[in-house]
């Protein structure tokens, strides 16, 4: 059958049909990614959260601990005399206030991806907002998930453009981080203004959506590895223990340590005769 006759497109055809069901399947690999990154960012800014919060809250509790094992301990030293009990006293002053090392000297202003929110606020002069809670309430979520859709940087191949969609979801990120509603609208109208694209689609070239395939099954792998290591760090084991709440579970800790304090002040008093 010569090229001119019908039929002869039957195999383009085929090609053309088998290139956009390669398509759709590209397409629904970038939505479930997408999904997915979106999973691992919320986890990712709830252990963060937690972090900030536990360090806020709890902090200055556990510093009065230190401090109340060191007077303790130094009130046994005075009474005994003994060389052992001045070595642990020695030892618990020093746990009290320790040399700091450089790296130190940031902690809690720099995070995996640069400032965090608090750190940067420090740098531009502005306000030091830390997040009011872990889990931010059901609206920023809602907002955040919708904004994180359509301008999320893996929705496109163009350098250029993922730069810039990655600087727009950082501060997405960060107004989630505080549970700022208001400050996720006004972003959503911003993106609507910007007149840009949700997302483009690859060209139905076979060889581009194989490579885009590999790409996402790629960064997949590298999302899996990131949210396994969240769930396995020390503050993903806590939020486990309260996935419902993790207030209150910081909560209940700040309770069992003033209950520690209360103890230690008795038996300082009880130590020193006051």
């Amino acid at each position: 059958m010569s090229n001119g006759e019908p039929g002869s497109g039957g195999s383009g055809a085929d090609g053309g049909a088998g290139t956009e069901r390669l398509a759709q399947a590209v397409r629904a690999a970038e939505d479930a990614l997408i999904e997915f990154e979106i999973a691992v960012e919320t986890y990712r800014i709830e252990v963060e959260n937690f972090s900030r919060l536990h360090e806020q809250r709890l902090g200055p509790l556990y510093a009065t601990i230190e401090e109340l094992d060191a007077r303790i301990a130094e009130a046994i030293a005075a009474r005994t005399q003994d060389p052992e009990d001045q070595r642990r006293a020695r030892e618990a002053r020093e746990a009290v206030t320790p040399i700091p090392r450089v790296s130190e000297l940031f902690s809690g202003w720099l995070d995996g991806e640069g400032f965090t929110p608090e750190g940067y606020a420090m740098m531009t002069d502005q306000s030091v907002q830390p997040p009011p809670r872990v889990r931010p309430g059901e609206e920023a979520r809602k907002l955040y998930r919708e904004l994180a859709r359509r301008c999320h940087p893996d929705l496109v191949t163009d350098p250029t453009e993922r730069e810039r969609r990655d600087a727009f979801l950082s501060r997405v990120n960060q107004a989630y981080a505080r549970g700022d509603a208001e400050e996720l609208r006004t972003l959503i109208e911003e993106w609507e203004a910007g007149g840009t694209p949700d997302g483009e689609r690859p060209l139905p070239d076979a060889d581009r959506l194989y490579a885009r395939l590999e790409w996402l099954a790629a960064r997949k792998e590298l999302l899996a590895d990131a949210a396994a290591a969240l769930e396995d760090s020390a503050v993903g084991s806590m939020l486990r223990m309260a996935e419902d709440d993790p207030d209150a579970l910081l909560d209940e800790v700040a309770e069992g340590l003033r209950r520690q304090i209360a103890t230690k002040e008795a038996e300082l008093a009880r130590l020193t005769g006051q």
